[in-house]
């Protein structure tokens, strides 16, 4: 009589397991091909001298606002991911930046140099407290990213994430410092590509540790 195969049976809370580390890939590229494309199609916005944020104050801030919420929201669901393959402090700290995100979008930065179009050139001298609030919320969000990557490090990609965190936190120095300046401004837009492909590349590498 002839064997008959039989497929294995998908344990469902795998599945769900691996479904939520899939929006771990997603979210970075999502935010920042969403940013570039407002970036490079926004009148007035000029790459070199304005951070991402500041398209939430532009006329379709609306876009910007959407795509800071989804990709942190994206972002808390790689951490529960996470959290499901047995790692504790790490998905704490990538949820932390997750919220960070989004309490981002809620809370709107303050116009600057010269954005939206119509805006005085350079840095106002008071913050609304929506700006404050973002400020806050951008900071701490942050900061959980530099502390996930060095806590994440022990997953197998010591020294990827070790450098992303490096390279983010003199990036985030840089800007807290320096905001408009060209080089520091370029700078940080790189460092927040590179910790997008770092949080894809820890989720992929904790997907394919999950088992069926």
């Amino acid at each position: 009589m002839a064997q008959v195969l039989q497929r294995p049976v998908c344990d469902p809370a795998t599945n769900v397991t691996r479904s939520l580390l899939g929006y771990g890939v997603l979210a970075g590229p999502f935010y920042v091909l969403v940013s570039l494309l407002q970036a490079l199609t926004t009148q007035g916005f000029d790459l070199t001298r304005h951070e991402w944020s500041l398209l939430a104050t532009g006329p379709a801030g609306w876009i910007q606002i959407a795509n800071l919420v989804l990709s942190g929201l994206m972002v808390v669901a790689a951490a529960v991911g996470m959290r499901r393959t047995g790692l504790k402090w790490g998905p704490l700290l990538v949820a932390g930046y997750g919220v960070g995100m989004v309490a981002a979008g809620v809370f709107t930065a303050d116009p600057a140099d010269g954005f939206p179009v119509g805006t005085p050139a350079g840095r106002a001298t008071s913050v609304s407290w929506h700006g404050m609030a973002h400020l806050v919320a951008g900071s701490v969000g942050f900061l959980c990213l530099i502390a996930a990557c060095f806590v994440l490090a022990r997953t197998g990609l010591a020294v990827f994430s070790r450098i992303t965190g490096v390279v983010f936190f003199a990036a985030f120095a840089g800007i807290a410092s320096a905001a408009g300046n060209v080089a520091v401004n370029l700078a940080f837009t790189a460092a927040v590509v590179l910790a997008s492909a770092w949080l894809a590349v820890v989720s992929v590498r904790l997907y394919r540790g999950v088992t069926r």
